[in-house]
């Protein structure tokens, strides 16, 4: 299981553009919590799971307006890559590196 606690930067591509943001994250075991810091806001997560190199998380973003979104990423060293799925909107890429 990969080390994921920290500070990474991550980019989602959006149909409003990419949107950048720092995700910090606290691991123990298989669960991780953490906050995502950026445009769309300060958005909690507080019930991240790890799956081998697997991170998945549910977050309730409030901008531009209110949704749940489910996030999985891939982690591999310092890099992570993985998806957005925002229902209607469809799923989105995300990409990051380790702050």
């Amino acid at each position: 299981m990969p080390d994921i606690s920290g500070n990474w930067d991550i980019a989602v591509q959006t149909p409003m553009g990419e949107q950048r943001a720092r995700l910090t994250v606290a691991a123990e075991g298989e669960k991780f919590t953490g906050r995502m810091f950026g445009a769309l806001g300060d958005i909690a997560i507080p019930d991240g799971r790890i799956d081998g190199d697997t991170l998945r998380c549910t977050l309730d973003i409030t901008a531009p307006l209110p949704m749940r979104v489910d996030v999985t990423a891939t982690v591999s060293g310092d890099a992570l890559r993985g998806t957005v799925d925002a229902g209607l909107f469809g799923s989105m890429p995300l990409t990051g590196a380790r702050a």
